[in-house]
């Protein structure tokens, strides 16, 4: 006796005695209806058969063989309907390699004065990350413009207090020589009083006139000094590594007393937004496109994560994730897709794992 309980759909035609071109026995097929094998497809449906090993009904038979045929057909299709590749885990814009800026004070190589971060910890744009040790000439030179600043703003007041007080005797010479001109045209006074009085306004005019002209150019030399400041400022904050971003810190290369290097301070990356970053086979990626669902799965991860679609490179190149298959191809070439994850939490501290990217149709 036997109970074969199949899922509704159509059989692919194929001969009762072979498939996958197995050829199977009547013996053999019995010995595998006695195994009592439990099928599960992909649609939930389950594949249940069981039988006695003195079965010898035909029908039977060929009915589980076309079961198996359409079970190996349905998971070809699957698997060529989607698209797998290898992959790795990424923050948002990569990892940020954060370097000290090159300064006249530093043209040899900058050196750490203070380390103010931890690896892994969680910082804002704009935190103060380290201090070169830069920073102390440039607070000097930054408090030698300020002082020059306001050396040149007392001799501005200087100037401007010199300015009006010739001027103001300037104005007064004036209005006593057109006193004297008007008594000289009464007969009052004489001429030669008249003309004293006059070359007299005339000297204090052009003295007011160059005190005025002296305290403008103490004025341009507060915009001098006050533009010396701004500079001296820039290079002071030019000693003092901020964040560029909101990010956790990944890795801290130079600590206090050390030298600045090609590899930088430390890096930096926004963990917050992850991305499975996968890299898919030339001849694969037109069946790849923005918006189409993603699984992500490693042995390094509890479960398998999923993710969307968000970027297709527009570069080829060659393969940078290397798997353990001996037989794959090492020379490939690949263009990069990037999955944004729904859950990057899960992931936030496993940046550049390899991971197997499968996108769905």
């Amino acid at each position: 006796m036997a109970t074969v309980s199949v899922p509704a759909g159509n059989f692919p035609a194929t001969d009762c005695c072979t498939v996958r071109r197995w050829k199977i026995t009547s013996s053999r097929v019995v010995a595998m209806l006695a195994s009592a094998v439990t099928y599960k497809v992909k649609t939930g449906k389950v594949l249940m058969l069981s039988a006695l090993s003195s079965v010898h009904h035909l029908h039977t038979i060929r009915l589980f063989l076309l079961t198996l045929a359409w079970l190996g057909s349905a998971s070809q299709v699957s698997a060529a309907d989607s698209v797998s590749a290898l992959g790795r885990l990424e923050p948002a814009n990569g990892v940020i390699l954060v370097s000290a800026p090159l300064t006249p004070e530093s043209i040899s190589g900058a050196i750490v004065s203070e380390m103010r971060v931890n690896t892994g910890q969680d910082v804002e744009q704009g935190q103060l990350l380290a201090i070169m040790e830069t920073a102390v000439l440039s607070q000097a030179h930054l408090n030698e413009a300020a002082a020059v600043l306001e050396l040149a703003e007392r001799q501005a007041a200087a100037e401007h207090a010199a300015a009006a007080e010739v001027c103001v005797r300037a104005r007064v010479a004036a209005r006593e020589s057109e006193r004297r001109a008007e008594l000289l045209k009464q007969g009052v006074a004489g001429e030669e009083e008249a003309e004293l009085a006059a070359g007299r306004a005339e000297a204090l005019a052009a003295a007011c006139s160059s005190a005025k002209t002296a305290a403008h150019a103490v004025e341009a030399e507060i915009q001098l000094a006050q533009t010396q400041i701004e500079v001296r400022e820039a290079q002071l904050q030019r000693s003092m590594i901020q964040a560029p971003v909101a990010g956790r810190i990944l890795a801290i290369h130079t600590w206090p007393g050390e030298m600045a290097a090609l590899h930088g301070l430390l890096e930096i990356a926004q963990v917050g937004k992850m991305y499975a970053v996968a890299e898919v086979y030339e001849t694969d990626i037109g069946r790849v496109r923005v918006g189409q669902k993603a699984t992500v799965s490693s042995d390094a991860l509890d479960a398998v994560l999923t993710g969307t679609v968000e970027k297709i490179h527009q570069k080829v190149a060659k393969m940078d994730a290397i798997g353990t298959d001996p037989a794959a191809r090492k020379d490939a070439r690949i263009i990069e897709v990037e999955i944004r994850l729904d859950d990057s939490a899960a992931v936030a501290n496993l940046t550049y794992l390899q991971v197997d990217v499968v996108i769905s149709p």
